[in-house]
């Protein structure tokens, strides 16, 4: 049964070309927003907390700071109403999943970045 979800997953789901990025990347989302007959697009900006799930149920978390609240929003890899991803910043962090994330705040809660 496994197999069969597999193979409809990888012949029927289409896959978008998204960039290379991981938690503690620094990313820019665009994506579609329809509000009665209009549609518009918004961008949410934020370091990624995590990635989780493979194939057509790959998730990512992004979490950001709007005033003095932090807002965490889960985007599906494959969700239509996506546009593009942009990598403004990679992050040097050393787990996969960064929850530790959430509880820093001020000068604590900065990511170094990666050099290449």
């Amino acid at each position: 049964m496994e197999d069969l979800v597999k193979f409809v997953q990888n012949e029927f789901v289409t896959k978008k070309e998204l960039p290379e990025f991981s938690a503690g990347d620094t990313i820019t989302v665009y994506y579609e927003i329809k509000e009665g007959n209009k549609t518009r697009t918004q961008f949410f900006r934020g370091v990624v907390i995590q990635r989780r799930g493979s194939g057509a149920s790959e998730t990512f978390t992004i979490r950001k700071m709007s005033g003095t609240v932090g807002v965490e929003r889960i985007f599906p890899v494959n969700l239509p109403a996506l546009q593009k991803i942009e990598v403004n910043k990679r992050g040097k962090v050393r787990r996969a999943r960064i929850f530790y994330f959430r509880e820093l705040t001020g000068k604590k809660a900065r990511i170094k970045e990666k050099r290449n």
